[in-house]
């Protein structure tokens, strides 16, 4: 029987011997030409969601430009195309990177090309217990989905890209949004996270319906923060179901208290991302 959840968990109060190493090691795999500013987002969300450590990996064409984008992560130049997005000869950088991660978070501004398909299909399939966020050009890397992910994952698509993954139409999807998200998340063993008003969480077995959120946070950029974020709570130690409700909730708590100072209409990504810490106030324990 599909049970409803409507708690959203709390994170712990930290313990004060806590270091780097125990808040969680996240990579995220992201950017090409073109599109540097969705790994900047993704890995200052990851940051800003309380990770440890974050190192962002993208095509060296624009690893200078992620570098400048944030102080606080590192950055890894990964081998690409001529036309800066990844290629088959960036596997085995990007799974060396993966392998000293505790979670990997990749999608954001990779492109389109058949060879991000072969790179997310097999960074995915090297990850074995370690948990994923898998959003955008990850998710239309493996559409239409065939097979379940090795290990646990949580997948955020929007609309358009769950309609890609289920080789239905966006109109489908949106008449039957739970329905259809608990039976994918059932089949292939996964957290999905169906954005969208009143954003879908299940894992086929407990669903939850986030309140938070507002009409200003459709903006590009807005899914590689709820990306990060998610990312950095899995990372400090949340189940993928419990990580993907509250990331939804902050994230969407994060854009009403932004656009309450700025209006819905004036809200970016940035704005999400830097209202982060007073949404995140709320639902850390004291």
């Amino acid at each position: 029987m599909l049970e409803p959840i409507t708690a959203v968990p709390k994170l712990p109060r930290r313990p004060v011997d806590g270091h780097k190493g125990t808040f969680g090691r996240v990579l995220v795999v992201a950017g090409s030409r073109g599109m540097s500013g969705a790994a900047v987002l993704c890995g200052s969300a990851a940051l800003k969601g309380g990770a440890g450590l974050v190192r962002v990996a993208c095509p060296t064409e624009v690893q200078g430009v992620v570098a400048a984008g944030n102080p606080c992560y590192t950055t890894a130049g990964i081998p690409h195309h001529a036309d800066g997005t990844y290629s088959e000869t960036s596997i085995a950088a990007v799974t060396e990177l993966a392998a000293a991660a505790d979670v990997v978070a990749v999608g954001p501004g990779l492109g389109n090309r058949p060879d991000v398909a072969t790179l997310v299909r097999a960074v995915l399939g090297e990850l074995g217990p370690k948990p994923a966020v898998v959003d955008a050009d990850g998710l239309n890397a493996l559409s239409p989905m065939a097979e379940a992910v090795p290990g646990p994952a949580v997948f955020t698509p929007h609309p358009g890209e769950f309609a890609r993954l289920t080789g239905k139409s966006t109109a489908e999807v949106q008449a039957n949004r739970i329905p259809l998200a608990v039976a994918f998340a059932a089949r292939f063993r996964l957290v999905l996270l169906l954005k969208g008003p009143e954003t879908i969480v299940t894992d086929g077995s407990r669903t939850y319906s986030n309140a938070t959120g507002n009409p200003g946070m459709a903006t590009g950029g807005t899914g590689d923060v709820l990306t990060g974020a998610i990312a950095a709570l899995l990372g400090q130690g949340l189940s993928p179901f419990d990580a993907a409700v509250l990331g939804a909730w902050v994230h969407g708590r994060s854009g009403d208290l932004a656009a309450a100072d700025l209006t819905q209409v004036c809200l970016t990504a940035a704005d999400v991302l830097a209202y982060l810490p007073r949404a995140f106030r709320e639902v850390v324990e004291v």
